[in-house]
């Protein structure tokens, strides 16, 4: 028998190592790394063996919140599963500790102050509303933590300490606001919010655009408290109004009353554009596709996209959460979380947090679900902008998208 052939050889084994290396379904970052010395790796303290490294996860798994973060949960523990499947990171399996915020910005900030001073977590893939992530931001600075946050937000933030996965002001609000005026002729608004800061922050950007550059005009402006579902005077407001656009950021479990409210006053998508920034699949689950059939969503992902990266992430949620899960925007990035982790860790060759943001900056997921992105200087991906209709069974119509990526730009001019 020739050594080529034996199938006891060190040559046959190192090729078959190879082979599966190869085989591994990676989103577009270098092959396996092999374990490296604990003492070279971790210098500041994380929690780090030779053999594994501890993260945190830290979001809404109960309270109004819940309906939308549990898919990030599951996203990042899909993602998780995967990486540890590969071997790891720098040849160590990632063990998760989960926290609840509750809904509740205190809790959040609570959890935080655990998982970076108590647990000593290498990074933290967390938070979904604006609100639980300025609770969080001063206690990731002080102790030097990593935040993954995955959620579409309002912007004018950048922080050492914070990789923002999901979109910014100018990549959701601004591009859809000008998708109502060119293809909808838009010319008045009625902005409506949840009563925290994204919203509030985000209809002032809105506000501006409208008003500045647009020169159209905004008819009304109300806002309604978290998990609020009394909205049945806003309906009349909006009937006197009569806006050619309602401008959404009703957020979490208020989503449900909201919609039925406006069905129940026959304010439909056949008869109103609305456009919301905050509805994806995993809200409609609860709002029912009966009640937003014929809305608009402004996201840069839809469970729907037609690409064969999308494909296999949708196929391997729904093996590992049930064939009647769904898949909203920011579930999706909360998947990228870990893998633009995972990289930055094996182009840094160490856990330490300096030198993994150091190594960030350029960073590209070429098998991203949504599609290829790659990460900015200033902590936020470079993606495409989608703007996608609700279908009666509760699924999204993709019916406009940027024809690039859209470069972050957490501080633009005029809107601050």
């Amino acid at each position: 028998m020739s050594r080529d052939n034996d199938p006891t050889s060190p040559d046959t084994n190192r090729r078959r190592l190879l082979q599966g290396a190869a085989a591994l379904p990676m989103l577009g970052v270098a092959g396996l790394s092999f374990g490296q010395p604990t003492a070279s790796v971790n210098t500041t303290k994380l929690a780090i063996t030779d053999t594994e490294v501890t993260v945190g996860q830290l979001h809404s798994s109960t309270g109004t919140m819940a309906i939308s973060e549990t898919g990030s949960i599951q996203a990042e523990q899909l993602a998780i599963d995967e990486i540890n499947a590969m071997g790891g990171i720098l040849g160590r399996k990632i063990k998760v500790i989960k926290e609840d915020g509750a809904s509740d910005w205190p809790t959040f900030a609570e959890k935080a102050k655990k998982l970076l001073i108590n647990d000593h977590c290498a990074a933290v893939f967390g938070c979904w509303t604006s609100a639980s992530r300025k609770a969080v931001l001063p206690v990731f600075e002080k102790e030097n933590g990593l935040l993954y946050y995955p959620t579409f937000y309002e912007g004018l933030e950048q922080s050492k300490n914070v990789f923002y996965t999901g979109q910014e002001a100018t990549q959701q609000i601004l591009y859809s606001l000008d998708w109502a005026q060119k293809e909808k002729k838009a010319k008045t608004y009625f902005l409506i919010g949840s009563d925290y800061i994204w919203p509030r922050t985000s209809m002032k950007i809105a506000r501006k655009h409208i008003e500045n550059f647009q020169k159209g005009k905004v008819v009304g402006e109300e806002y309604y408290p978290l998990g609020s579902t009394n909205f049945g005077s806003l309906m009349n407001k909006i009937k006197l109004a009569k806006p050619d656009c309602i401008f959404s950021a009703v957020v979490g479990g208020s989503n449900v009353a909201f919609y039925k409210a406006l069905k129940a006053a026959g304010i439909t998508g056949d008869k109103q554009l609305l456009v919301t920034l905050a509805v994806t699949e995993d809200e409609m689950t609860g709002v029912g596709g009966e009640n937003f059939a014929g809305f608009y969503s402004s996201m840069k992902y839809f469970q729907s996209l037609e690409n064969d990266n999308n494909k296999k992430f949708v196929a391997a949620f729904k093996a590992k959460y049930g064939k009647d899960s769904v898949i909203g925007d920011v579930t999706q990035a909360g998947y990228l979380g870990p893998w633009l982790w995972k990289a930055a860790v094996e182009r840094a060759k160490s856990f330490d947090v300096d030198k993994v943001v150091a190594a960030s900056p350029g960073i590209e997921l070429k098998q991203a679900p949504e599609g290829y992105v790659k990460l900015d200087a200033n902590h936020h991906l470079w993606s495409k902008s989608r703007i996608a209709m609700g279908q009666p069974d509760g699924t999204f119509k993709v019916v406009s998208e940027s024809p690039e990526l859209i470069k972050p730009d957490p501080f633009p001019k005029g809107y601050q």
